[in-house]
């Protein structure tokens, strides 16, 4: 029986604490937040802390799910990993390419504790099969990629919780908090981007400091092209698409649904994956994969899992991203 703590009880948190209630072989053994009264929300008797070294110390958990703010993931990670804590890290992997680099060093100077970083739709039903066609050949290579992020964040979700809104503690607006694993899957599914041409704005007058909306040009090694387009000034929360073109054949998702898309452009449902209930269905539906992955990689020592060095890339592409746009040009990769 695995034993897993869950740090920080904000919106993503409720996702994890689900997933671990779930999975037979998970106990929840701690919570801890600053706010006290979040407390009655937990699964009862949950033991809840205030202070996380605290938690740690009396419930010493085999993992802890870290569900902080953005600023706060890689160095709570980084005391975690030293008191030899396994650990379960939301996205980002952190605010920079530097700290993301200083955070795979960490995980390579300690072998022997393992840090799973949450790019959970790595393993929709979808993104998988689509990655075993990509990977046969079966359709020739990839020649162009595409990721769509049409979501709606209003003001008071910035309010709320005023970090969001900023470069300090965010790292960003609606690429890192919001489209990055779109943009994760566009590499992950595509192969490397070599050069990025961006723009990058604020739509709606919210008075934050971080971008809304995103539009960039990808040139792929293999020749192939990429758009990525992301917003938060949609009228709502509508389904990511994304759509892979290979030599032979047109797949793309949607709804949680992996179509071919034939030349009279009718769909062939290929795959149809499992959506996560409620408001929050655009999420994905593949946190509970990922933690019953975890688990087993815990129990039988197995490097099973998506590691802080797979989650560098996605953030050389987003200041890839924002340098094009400072710079207004086609950009190398960083």
């Amino acid at each position: 029986m695995i034993r897993a703590a869950v740090l920080g009880l904000g919106d993503i948190s409720w996702v994890h604490l689900d997933a671990i209630a779930e999975n037979p072989g998970i106990e929840l053994v701690g919570a801890c937040d600053l706010k006290e009264e979040l407390a009655s929300k937990l699964p009862e008797g949950t033991p809840f802390f205030t202070d996380y070294h605290q938690m740690v110390q009396q419930v010493k958990p085999d993992v802890v799910h870290i569900c902080l703010p953005h600023y706060l993931h890689f160095p709570v990670a980084k005391e975690l990993v030293e008191m030899g804590v396994n650990v379960f890290c939301e996205k980002p992997v952190a605010l920079t390419v530097v700290q993301a680099e200083e955070y795979a060093a960490l995980e390579a100077a300690h072998p022997e504790v393992k840090i799973c970083i949450c790019l959970q739709n790595r393993m929709n039903e979808t993104t998988e099969e689509l990655k075993r066609i990509i990977d046969s050949g079966e359709y020739g290579k990839v020649t162009g990629v595409r990721g769509f992020v049409p979501w709606y964040r209003n003001p008071e979700y910035y309010s709320a919780k005023p970090w969001r809104g900023t470069w300090q503690y965010a790292g960003g607006g609606s690429m890192i908090n919001q489209s990055l694993h779109t943009l994760d899957l566009m590499y992950y599914l595509g192969g490397d981007v070599r050069k990025v041409h961006a723009m990058v704005g604020q739509l709606n007058d919210y008075g934050i400091e971080v971008e809304g909306d995103v539009v960039a040009r990808m040139e792929y090694a293999n020749g192939a092209r990429g758009l990525f387009f992301a917003t938060n000034d949609n009228w709502t929360n509508e389904s990511v698409q994304i759509r892979v073109a290979l030599e032979k054949a047109v797949f793309h998702i949607e709804d949680s649904t992996l179509y071919r898309i034939h030349p009279d452009a009718s769909r062939e449902v290929v795959v149809k994956a499992p959506v996560l209930e409620g408001i929050k269905f655009y999420y994905g539906a593949s946190h509970s994969k990922m933690v019953e992955r975890f688990r087993k990689a815990l129990e039988n020592n197995t490097d099973d899992y998506i590691h802080v060095r797979d989650a560098v890339m996605v953030m050389r592409l987003m200041e890839t991203i924002f340098r094009s746009a400072k710079e207004d040009r086609l950009v190398d990769v960083i």
